[in-house]
């Protein structure tokens, strides 16, 4: 057993290692019993800070998506045009795939997309990015299609990340994030 931690130390712990369990065994693949061994807790520990299996893996996908949007939301805080705003926001987002592929996975996985409830999860974190990148997309066009513009650059970040985990080599993340920064940038600016 490991030692005995405060309480929020601990489920921080857990969630570290569940963030992995579940990433390489899906959700259905992994058992509170495989995270409580990895994490070298008993069950009882587990259900102490979470209700069940379920909440778990949601309450995961919350935080997964929280750090995401957090980091991407410091990196283009001090931005001073769209074009800089771009870079960083897209470089902040693979950076953070980069490093930590079972995050990328845990979320954009397949395996959140058979579930409702953690559908509507990844759906909300990908909103919120979209959300968060409308009010950046300096072009006159009308709310509506903006937000359709800024879904559309969250897609196409996801769809590249797809591509570099799958391949399962190690990239630099500032090199992808300029690549595509660039063809978003040209894009937008031809609006």
């Amino acid at each position: 057993m490991s030692q005995r931690l405060p309480a929020t130390a601990r489920r921080e712990q857990i969630l570290d290692v569940a963030l992995n369990v579940f990433a390489d065994a899906g959700f259905h693949g992994a058992s509170m019993n495989d995270i409580a061994e990895a994490a070298g807790v008993t069950k009882p520990v587990l259900y102490q800070h979470f209700d069940s299996k379920r909440d778990l893996y949601k309450a995961l996908l919350d935080d997964v998506g929280n750090r995401l949007l957090t980091q991407i939301a410091k990196a283009t805080a001090e931005a001073t045009d769209g074009k800089s705003t771009t870079e960083l926001g897209f470089r902040a987002y693979f950076r953070w795939v980069a490093a930590d592929h079972a995050a990328f996975r845990l979320v954009f996985g397949g395996g959140t997309s058979t579930d409702d409830e953690f559908a509507a999860a990844v759906a909300a974190i990908t909103a919120q990015a979209a959300a968060a990148t409308v009010p950046l997309i300096d072009v006159d066009r009308p709310e509506s299609s903006r937000r359709t513009l800024a879904h559309a650059l969250v897609g196409m970040a996801e769809g590249a990340s797809r591509r570099l985990v799958e391949l399962g080599d190690d990239f630099d993340p500032d090199q992808i994030a300029s690549e595509v920064s660039t063809l978003a940038w040209a894009g937008l600016r031809a609006l």
